[in-house]
């Protein structure tokens, strides 16, 4: 078994920042690509930014400039720095994370986490 958990979302007025951070944990070898996606009401999920074992990133054209990914391997720990934050970033994120098990069938495996609610809004 192995899940991710997403923490650090909350309320936050515009122009504001806020740090989420997915930690992945259980039956872990190695982790591939991790990322963040996030999904408004009435909208479908959608990508935020990603992070390569590597270290190379990919972000929505939306949040370029403003959001940063970051990844700790040893903390199998994914971060998102959120600065200038605007009303339209309010989001539920979820963490997505590409696992290598240690228990058969020993492949990769793409696990999401549950969410975390950010609100942007004065």
């Amino acid at each position: 078994q192995v899940q991710v958990v997403e923490s650090g979302g909350g309320l936050m007025q515009p122009g504001g920042s806020l740090r989420l951070s997915c930690a992945a944990s259980g039956s872990i070898v190695s982790i591939g690509t991790m990322g963040w996606y996030r999904q408004a009401p009435g909208k479908q999920r959608e990508l935020v930014a990603i992070i390569m074992a590597g270290g190379s990133t990919n972000y929505a054209d939306s949040v370029k400039g403003r959001f940063t990914i970051s990844r700790d391997n040893a903390k199998n720990t994914v971060y998102l720095q959120m600065n200038s934050l605007k009303p339209e970033d309010t989001a539920a994120y979820y963490c997505n994370a590409n696992i290598f098990m240690a228990i058969p069938p020993h492949s990769y495996r793409e696990v999401w986490g549950q969410g975390t609610l950010v609100t942007v809004s004065s």
